[in-house]
């Protein structure tokens, strides 16, 4: 697939979802959770991406789990989509990185804390694949337009952005609202991340925390105000996940979840 993946999808009557593990963990774990996500979203006609990290770079502690390897975790990947038809995004972290990741993934996502990088931008962009990028906390939502430019001066023009809340203090994050129209002004689509968003970094334990338990109060706001789509993460047992499992939604939440969002989305769309 190297078509424009998500800005095709953001034409559906309904919101899209990019969803899936913080990290891919193995192939059995990728294959199931999207099994039951498929499911799901098949259910409920909302146009679905398979998200998975194939490493995690930025972690507190050197003892962090960062991955099973990189080429092994993104054949995974490219399974998934081989075997559930649906696109997949994974993250990349450095310029070398995108070449490799493109000829697994159809969607190349740039992460947060590293969005003002040049170089990554204009590797990702270079690949022809669409690019999500996460808006940096340290970021307005209007400074995100220069981030976007530097995909499109590559002469991609498949790009989108990822609301993930901003910097509140020194471990709380929280979401503007406002930002989601502010980036929508540039003409691409702007999906707002449900987990992330619910961070509570740089903790003393050297582990990041989260509150979970807002997870659908975030996505159920993004939804009203009219974000194009909703980027969540989720894992069958978070308290044993790999990475992030503070901040995931337990699996067996997600269908309830997302049928409230899509009875939500049609009466917005009503008025």
């Amino acid at each position: 697939m190297n078509q424009n993946i998500i800005h095709s999808l953001s034409k559906s009557d309904n919101f899209f979802l990019l969803a899936g593990p913080c990290v891919i963990e193995g192939e059995k774990m990728a294959l199931d959770i999207a099994e039951q996500i498929v499911k799901t979203t098949d259910r409920l006609n909302i146009p679905y991406i398979f998200k998975g990290s194939y490493r995690k770079a930025n972690r507190s502690r050197l003892d962090s789990f960062t991955g099973i390897g990189d080429i092994e975790a993104l054949k995974i990947l490219a399974k998934v989509r081989e075997t559930f038809g649906c696109p997949v995004v994974t993250d990349i972290h450095s310029p070398a990185e995108a070449d490799m990741a493109a000829e697994f993934v159809d969607v190349l996502q740039i992460p947060a804390f590293l969005c003002r990088q040049t170089d990554l931008l204009v590797a990702a962009a270079r690949t022809g694949k669409t690019v999500n990028i996460k808006k940096g906390q340290f970021l307005s939502p209007e400074a995100m337009q220069f981030a976007v430019q530097k995909v499109r001066d590559c002469g991609n023009m498949k790009v989108a952005v990822t609301e993930r809340g901003v910097s509140f203090g020194y471990h709380d994050l929280i979401v503007d609202y406002r930002g989601i129209p502010e980036m929508q002004s540039f003409g691409c689509p702007v999906i707002l991340d449900a987990t992330h968003s619910l961070q509570q970094p740089n903790q003393s334990r050297g582990v990041t925390g989260g509150q979970p338990e807002m997870i659908e109060t975030i996505a159920r706001a993004g939804i009203a105000v009219g974000v194009d789509g909703l980027f969540l993460e989720t894992h069958p047992d978070p308290a044993n996940a790999k990475s992030d499992g503070a901040n995931m939604l337990p699996l067996e939440q997600l269908p309830a979840l997302l049928e409230k969002l899509c009875a939500i989305r049609r009466t917005v769309a009503s008025f």
